[in-house]
């Protein structure tokens, strides 16, 4: 079996600052509700408090203790501030000091996370939101390749609302030149993106061309999507969020997420341990981001069939493809269905366009009241 992903890549950065998954898509998946229980990958917790705001007990699971931190800060930001106050502290609005505010949070924090964020106050005095390695992969994007583009002007146009006639029409005419597709070849290849956004060892059983699959999302997101509704798409290209916000951090989420923020738990380790250590009465969902991207396929299939050990009935797995296909239902005959069609529906309005499919599966029976 091919060595374990924490043996093969760094889990000492904030790597992601923001989660670039859709969240809308994935609470539609995973039907959070009262009572209910999710599994989540943590990551920079953005899915984690979306699935809390509606609802649910959330255990959310991370390799990485930067990425926990990271979550923990954030957690407290939406326990102690109002909503405008954590826009300003996360970095989406201007603040003119945030390492006051950060003093008042950090009684909230764990030891281990206080010990990270001291030793990064640069990064709070910045807006954490902007300071993942992702982000910086974005920014060099935005600051060095954009320019040599496209004007500002452009760039803004682009994010103007058109209807989907207006939006394809503006991406063939206007945005779609040579230098476009051959900066961004070269800038989302799979050794640019591994070495100054990810982590080389995350491709390691990706086939075939990188750039390729994510320039014709990313057309796909800017022509038939709308890149004025898009939270992601906006921040990339002008360095923050607008009108558009993720989902957790929209006023009536948040103000939900703030309601529920005690149910939820953080866990360092693997997926499958802390499903293990809290199966408690089971699990009605499963957020596993794109994990088994990064893993063989004799690995992705042990984890698939330990988290299922812990799934009640009608639980729902809900993970991404970002280059390597992973559908682990086929191993496990009888005991989870795949959910093909209602995926496809869901994926065809995924806004965070890198991903190539959204797989969801379905364990048999009737979800308990």
């Amino acid at each position: 079996m091919t060595e374990r992903i924490e043996h093969r890549a760094r889990f000492d950065l904030v790597r992601y600052a923001n989660v670039w998954e859709d969240a809308d898509l994935l609470c539609a998946a995973l039907r959070p509700s009262p009572g209910r229980r999710m599994l989540s990958i943590a990551s920079a917790g953005d899915n984690a408090f979306a699935l809390l705001a509606a609802g649910a007990e959330v255990v959310a699971v991370d390799l990485s203790p930067a990425q926990l931190a990271l979550v923990d800060l954030k957690r407290a930001v939406i326990r102690r501030l109002g909503h405008a106050d954590a826009l300003a502290f996360l970095g989406v609005r201007p603040c003119p000091d945030r390492r006051p505010v950060y003093e008042d949070l950090e009684r909230d924090l764990s030891a281990a996370s206080r010990t990270f964020w001291r030793d990064r106050l640069d990064a709070v005095a910045g807006g954490v939101l902007f300071h993942g390695k992702f982000e910086g992969y974005f920014r060099l994007f935005r600051e060095r390749i954009l320019p040599l583009v496209h004007r500002r002007a452009t760039v803004l146009d682009l994010l103007t609302e058109r209807d989907e006639a207006g939006r394809h029409r503006f991406y063939e005419e206007t945005w779609n030149t040579w230098r476009w597709r051959l900066l961004f070849r070269l800038f989302f290849s799979r050794f640019a993106m591994g070495r100054l956004g990810r982590d080389p060892e995350f491709f390691r059983f990706v086939e075939g061309s990188v750039a390729e699959r994510i320039l014709a999302r990313a057309r796909y997101a800017l022509t038939t999507l709308a890149p004025h509704e898009n939270p992601y798409i906006g921040c990339i290209l002008t360095g923050t969020y607008g009108t558009a916000l993720p989902r957790f951090l929209r006023p009536e989420v948040f103000a939900a997420a703030k309601q529920g923020i005690d149910r939820l738990t953080l866990f360092e380790g693997p997926v499958e341990a802390a499903a293990a250590a809290h199966r408690g009465r089971g699990f009605d969902g499963f957020n596993l981001s794109d994990l088994f991207e990064y893993l063989d396929t004799a690995a992705s299939e042990s984890i698939y069939g330990r988290l299922l050990d812990t799934a009640r009935p009608g639980a729902r797995f809900a993970y991404w493809h970002l280059l390597v296909p992973r559908r682990l239902a086929a191993a496990f005959p009888g005991r989870v269905r795949p959910l093909d069609a209602e995926a496809a529906a869901l994926f065809a309005r995924d806004q965070a366009f890198f991903y190539s499919a959204f797989v969801l599966d379905e364990v048999p029976g009737e979800v308990p009241a």
